[in-house]
């Protein structure tokens, strides 16, 4: 049997159509109209294939095959052709009589011909029961569309289920002729919904999407996002492109977004190259490298006049066909970036770069380069573009006039001026060194990292050349380089991109690469020896912006050490402003490698977020993963992996790890080690060495696994990577205990001396809960719990949950907090497996997770909230990424413990409040304050 795939987000009117096409004792004319691309004859082929396994009959009326002239005669072919592949005896006298009206039509007889057909299909039906399909019926010549409409509507076969297909066709003709006018009813197909388009994107996949992916192709599609036809032409062109990658079980993008295009056979590609590419292509290029409005298009006309004599009427056409927009400052866009990402595809047959020259070049003439960049900064990106097509004297005047206007109001373009600019100065010149500075300091005052790591060519001129004096432009570039390339994760020895030799002239550029080890970026690399300022870093402007100083940067190094070391760093800072909760804030991102927040944490206010830097977003996962936001986190580390692919970095490697460990205590050792693969064996951070701990522990390797593990602190604590080494030996507490009672009190004493020489509130409560473990000190695990409360760890709370469950007094209220957590988080078969081993310890049931007098949890909410929205079960399996079947069990299990029979009784119950005692349980903890949010984590911290 075929199988066929389901048609997404086209249910109702496949049973629209399908109900159409079944014999009636009233058949009705129905028109399925939408645009091109909606889908049409795919709900067709699905509403007619489902009858036809029902038994029914549907003929397809053929007018495209017809070979004589165009209207009746034509119609009378194609019924001809129906009544012949109906193949009954009956009908052949039917088929003679068509003939015998046909050939009187000459005469004019079309109406007697009409009327014969009406007659002859009306009769046919009465012996073998069929419906008519008709698609493309806007592609019918007017005299054979006049003659069908005739006659539906005047000569109507009665009995007869009439469907046909076609779209909307505009500024029609008044004297036109009109189908929608023939039939009974018009079903118009609207665009997909964007949960439908999620779910047909899965299934061209055959996995579930990123939704990075699904928002960078809505964008790309804008007014086609809910065309499935665009949908699925874009998609075999990243295919072709070779843009997708499988991550963590999902498909995700990679490569810059404004890339994203149609195929070269894309219907609105053709419609737009109909009349010609050559202008159509030059505009895509145009409007991809600069702004362009209409009062440019008249600059190109001395330049390039055969060119711009085909530009004028092929923007009145795509403005006509709705491809090109014009917004009221005249500005061009094409509607569907998409689009003319596939234009650009196109070999251009004209030097586009001369065509950028010729805007610039009129104005630059009237007013000069420096008043015109000035006044008209848009086109410092029309100088970029134009390359060497302009002189010097002409470009760098305008592009730093350009720069210096933008950098107050519009960034983005500032810095491409900036680039443009120092890519024709020659280096080591003081102005070309000042230029320097100035796109440096500007790329960091607003977050732009990958702008200032586009400045390493001049740097690295600069660099391999020094001048005799530069003023400081030189030095601070490449210190801003360097905390550029750490917050894309990438260490400033990559590659060779930066000479070691320099970091000898410049102790604070050595400091930013030695930084990035204790982080988890690059190799980690001694710290460099202390040094005196330079004479000339007061011109770095210390303590006044983004730009950390030697204390900080020490004080950032020493925060992943010993106490005594950090105390030093943070006094030499003489700031009123560093508090012990700065300094807690620190150490807490400093054993997780967060970069992002411990710079935020010592600069304070001059901190600058950049929330679209690697680090950035892996602060962002960090904080999603103590507050037990483990779907978010994984989305997130998702996205660092693939922006370090497409620009060739190695990835965020703690990133990998904390990947890892959600799925490893989600039960997933496939993907935890499909992700602890991706991490060398170089990297030296305790981070790393938790995850690869508990995924070989359970995947039955566990004499070696904790062997490794003792061998990673070691290593760790003689590379001076202190904080985060506690958990480590926490875990391999947890694991020993039973069997390897030596280990665990080793681990005990590890973590005494660590918590000595570091001092943190990690180590306090490590050690405290250890104790709880080892030594039964329940008032010591409690204090761990209300700190691990405090700092937000939710992963530290579950363990302590569990811990105080075997040790406190009263077991049954840290059962059911574990439970809880355990819940929320979706732990697999380890988490609940320790759960069950607590609960029998004590002897008492095992909490129920989902019963209902616990209450809905949030993916039951989410759940009840997809069924109202009217999500069909195959709909929210495609959103949850799971099965049908599972779908249904869910959804069972929630009519048992809610009590009621059906979705409609669930979610009127739901939007009635009648659920509300049901929802999502408060965060209080047995102690009875209220917690931030849900507990994490699996046993071993």
């Amino acid at each position: 049997m075929e199988r066929r795939a389901p048609l997404v987000g086209r249910d109702h009117h496949v049973g629209v159509v399908a109900d159409a096409l079944r014999p009636a004792g009233t058949a009705r004319t129905l028109l399925v109209t939408g645009e091109a691309g909606a889908g049409k004859t795919a709900v067709l082929d699905e509403a007619r294939h489902a009858v036809v396994q029902e038994g029914a009959r549907v003929l397809r009326l053929s007018w495209e095959t017809a070979t004589g002239p165009t209207g009746a005669a034509t119609l009378a072919d194609a019924v001809c052709g129906v009544l012949a592949e109906a193949r009954h005896g009956r009908l052949a006298a039917h088929i003679t009589a068509v003939r015998r009206a046909q050939s009187r039509s000459g005469d004019g007889g079309e109406l007697t011909l009409l009327s014969t057909l009406g007659e002859t299909l009306a009769d046919a039906v009465r012996h073998v029961p069929f419906a008519l399909v008709l698609d493309g019926a806007e592609r019918i010549p007017p005299p054979t569309a006049s003659a069908l409409q005739l006659m539906l509507r005047v000569f109507r076969p009665a009995g007869l289920p009439v469907v046909m297909a076609g779209r909307p066709v505009p500024r029609r003709p008044a004297v036109a002729p009109d189908l929608a006018t023939a039939a009974d009813r018009v079903l118009d197909l609207p665009p997909l919904r964007p949960a439908d388009v999620g779910e047909l994107v899965g299934q061209r996949l055959g996995r579930p999407a990123e939704s990075a992916l699904l928002a960078a192709v809505r964008r790309s599609l804008g007014p086609l996002a809910g065309n499935p036809a665009a949908v699925l032409s874009m998609l075999t062109a990243l295919d072709e492109d070779d843009r997708l990658v499988d991550l963590d079980g999902r498909t995700c993008l990679t490569g810059a977004e404004d890339d994203l295009r149609l195929t070269v056979d894309a219907e609105p590609l053709r419609r737009v190259t109909a009349d010609g590419t050559d202008a159509a292509v030059a505009l895509a290029c145009l409007l991809h490298r600069a702004e362009l409005r209409l009062e440019d298009l008249h600059r190109l006309i001395p330049a390039c006049p055969v060119l711009a004599a085909d530009l004028g009427p092929t923007v009145d056409r795509l403005v006509r066909e709705r491809a090109l927009t014009i917004d009221g400052d005249g500005r061009l866009a094409f509607a569907v970036p998409a689009l003319a990402a596939a234009l650009r595809t196109l070999s251009p047959r004209r030097d586009v770069r001369s065509m950028h020259a010729a805007v610039v070049q009129t104005v630059a003439e009237r007013l000069g380069p420096a008043t015109t960049g000035a006044c008209h900064p848009l086109l410092a990106d029309h100088v970029a573009a134009a390359g060497f097509a302009l002189n010097d004297g002409v470009a760098v005047p305008l592009l730093l006039a350009a720069a210096a206007k933008d950098a107050r109001s519009y960034h983005p373009r500032a810095a491409r001026a900036y680039l443009s600019a120092l890519r024709r100065l020659p280096p080591n010149y003081p102005a070309t060194l000042g230029v320097l500075r100035e796109a440096a300091e500007l790329g960091l005052r607003c977050g732009d990292h990958v702008g200032v790591l586009a400045l390493a060519e001049p740097i690295l001129a600069g660099l391999r050349d020094p001048g005799p004096t530069d003023g400081g432009g030189l030095e601070f570039a490449s210190l801003a380089w360097g905390l550029s390339a750490l917050h894309e994760h990438r260490s400033p020895y990559d590659d060779g991109a930066v000479p070691r030799e320099v970091f000898a002239r410049m102790p604070r550029a050595a400091m930013l690469a030695a930084l990035g080890g204790r982080y988890g970026i690059g190799l980690l690399t001694p710290w460099p020896p202390s040094a005196e300022p330079a004479s000339d870093s007061g011109r770095l402007r210390d303590g006044h912006g983004p730009l950390p100083s030697q204390t900080e940067l020490r004080t950032l190094a020493a925060a992943v050490g010993g106490h005594e070391e950090l105390a030093r760093a943070v006094h030499g800072l003489q700031r009123e402003e560093v508090c012990d909760a700065v300094i807690g804030r620190l150490r807490d991102a400093a054993a997780y490698g967060d970069l992002a927040g411990a710079l935020e944490s010592v600069l304070g206010e001059r901190y600058v977020r950049a929330d679209h830097s690697a680090a950035g977003r892996y602060h962002a996962m960090v904080t999603d993963y103590l507050a037990g936001r483990w779907d978010d986190a994984l989305s997130a580390a998702r996205g660092i992996e693939q922006r370090g692919g497409a620009r060739g970095g190695p990835g965020g490697q703690l990133a990998r790890a904390l990947a890892a460990e959600i799925h490893c205590f989600r039960g997933d050792l496939v993907r935890a080690r499909e992700w602890l693969d991706r991490i060398p064996g170089t990297v030296v951070h305790p981070l790393v060495a938790r995850a690869r701990l508990a995924v070989r522990y359970w995947s039955g390797q566990q004499d070696a696994a904790l062997e490794e593990a003792w061998h990673a602190v070691r290593r760790a604590r003689d590379s001076g990577l202190l904080t985060g080494a506690e958990r480590v030996l926490l875990r391999i507490l947890a694991f020993a205990e039973e069997t390897r009672p030596r280990q665990a009190r080793q681990a005990l004493e590890q973590l005494a001396a660590l918590h000595a020489e570091a001092d943190t509130a990690m180590t306090r409560e490590a050690l405290l809960v250890a104790r709880g473990v080892l030594d039964r000190d329940v008032d010591g695990a409690h204090d761990a719990y209300r700190s691990a409360e405090r700092r937000g760890d939710r992963h530290m709370m579950l363990y302590c949950c569990q811990v105080l469950a075997e040790v406190g007094d009263d077991p049954q209220p840290w059962l059911a907090e574990a439970a809880r957590h355990t819940h929320l988080l979706s732990l697999g078969r380890q988490g609940r497996a320790l759960l069950g081993r607590s609960a029998q310890r004590r002897n008492m049931p095992l909490p129920r997770g989902r019963s209902a007098r616990e209450g809905l949890s949030e993916a039951d909410v989410r759940l009840i909230r997809m069924v109202g929205e009217g999500g069909t079960n195959r709909q929210i399996a495609a959103r949850l990424a799971c099965s049908e079947k599972t779908v249904e069990q869910r959804l069972a299990r929630l009519f048992q413990r809610t009590g009621r029979r059906s979705r409609v009784e669930l979610v009127a119950a739901w939007l009635d409040g009648s659920l509300a005692g049901r929802g999502p349980v408060p965060d209080v903890s047995p102690g009875g304050a209220a917690s931030p949010g849900a507990g994490s984590g699996p046993a071993g911290g």
